[in-house]
């Protein structure tokens, strides 16, 4: 049986999600939605659809924050008591932090470098965008803005958290 990992990357009023098969690495479902969709999405999945859950966490950089921040954070636990529930275990946060140590050998690497580096990766001929053309798809068709954050909790989880 294949293993799947869920992905999210929470946002205050919209969320990416991403299954990612745990063997090939390949995404195999994307969503980014309203936070009511994705956690509804989440609810009708069956339970083998899905083997392990990772959440990216926020964590405290010594800043004032503001309510952006407290409603992605209870988004947080609305995602992580339906994953719970789904699951039976609890899902495993991950720190932005450890997304771009892993996957750029920098706690300092933002957004854009994170995505160039899996398309370093990943892809085989689009090297600009990622994604290929209808014609000629890479590996990550048809992502877009929070789907690459999403991809890499997912990605970092299994390769830093999971015995594969």
């Amino acid at each position: 049986m294949k293993k799947r990992v869920i992905a999210i990357d929470p946002g205050n009023t919209k969320s990416a999600l991403c299954i990612i098969d745990v063997e090939t690495l390949v995404p195999l479902y994307t969503l980014l939605a309203e936070n009511e969709e994705v956690r509804k999405f989440i609810k009708e999945l069956q339970t083998d659809e899905f083997d392990y859950a990772a959440i990216e966490m926020l964590q405290s950089y010594g800043n004032l924050i503001g309510k952006d921040v407290l409603d992605t954070a209870v988004w947080i636990g609305r995602f992580y008591e339906v994953l719970k529930r789904k699951l039976g275990k609890d899902p495993t946060m991950i720190y932005r932090k450890e997304e771009a140590s892993h996957i750029c050998h920098s706690v300092r690497a933002g957004d854009s470098e994170i995505r160039r580096a899996l398309i370093d990766r990943f892809c085989t001929h689009d090297f600009r965008t990622g994604r290929g053309t209808i014609k000629a798809p890479d590996f990550f068709k048809g992502f877009k803005k929070d789907l690459w954050a999403a991809y890499a909790v997912g990605l970092t989880y299994i390769e830093t958290k999971m015995e594969v």
